[in-house]
């Protein structure tokens, strides 16, 4: 091989190299559990569909990357992010100071209530007193299992959690749980609205806590990542001050949920 060639081979190696890398900055992968509708869910055919994945896309839309969305169980999100097997969480994760020792967030980008769903005619209420011996599902990993873990656990509620909102919503309708806490429109959407949970409605206000069901919803990143959340979090101002995320948020919910 002659020299020329050697430079050739080389350059073209280099360029092959340079493309790769730019390629793979030009990708945005986002980390989701995909069965919280109206948030995040399939549709029959298999493509992710929801207000969050709207959101992200909109998000890479606006920085010039490309989104793709990698799948993971809600409670091994943060462990994910950690290990570096996608850049972001975009999976209707509230902001809580417990989640903010492991990783950092964006500024809430939306804001919705907790609450409780039981069988229609069971007078139940979200209180121990009223719980007391009773079994409410929640989402593994969730703010809402610290908040009833914090409030109702050591009062004598049997709390079970699930990997999976469809899990919960099954059970409830099959009898297995009295009850079932969960954000207002994932309980509509997921539920609610459906032949199954004709029986059922929400039992009792929206529950607060702010050390335990947070600040709102916002996208996770990992704390030595300043450059990347700098631009989402521009790309999310952005949105929000052309309208794009109030429009979105009506769209799914009729009403506009995004945090002032």
């Amino acid at each position: 091989m002659n020299w020329k060639m050697i430079c050739f081979a080389g350059a073209t190696t280099l360029a092959f190299t340079f493309g790769l890398a730019h390629a793979q900055a030009q990708t945005l992968r986002f980390g989701v559990e995909a069965s919280y509708p109206p948030f995040e869910s399939k549709t029959p055919t298999g493509q992710l569909e929801g207000f969050d994945i709207d959101i992200g896309n909109a998000v890479c839309q606006r920085i010039k990357m490309k989104c793709v969305w990698v799948e993971n169980s809600f409670d091994g999100l943060i462990p994910a992010l950690q290990a570096r097997k996608f850049d972001a969480i975009n999976s209707a994760m509230n902001i809580t100071a417990k989640r903010k020792q492991a990783i950092d967030f964006t500024p809430p980008i939306y804001v919705m209530p907790i609450q409780m769903i039981a069988r229609r005619g069971s007078n139940l209420l979200p209180t121990p007193a009223s719980l007391k011996g009773k079994s409410v599902g929640v989402l593994q990993g969730s703010t809402q299992e610290d908040y009833v873990r914090k409030h109702w656990a050591s009062e004598g509620v049997q709390i079970v959690t699930y990997q999976s909102q469809d899990q919960i919503f099954a059970d409830l309708s099959a009898g297995r749980l009295e009850g079932a806490v969960q954000e207002v429109q994932t309980a509509i959407d997921g539920f609610l609205a459906k032949p199954e949970g004709k029986n059922f409605d929400f039992a009792g206000g929206a529950l607060t806590d702010p050390s335990t069901l947070g600040e709102g919803t916002g996208i996770g990143l990992r704390k030595d990542d300043a450059a990347l959340k700098a631009k989402v979090v521009a790309a999310l101002d952005s949105l929000k001050k052309d309208g794009t995320l109030s429009q979105l948020s009506q769209k799914y919910f009729k009403r506009d949920i995004i945090a002032k």
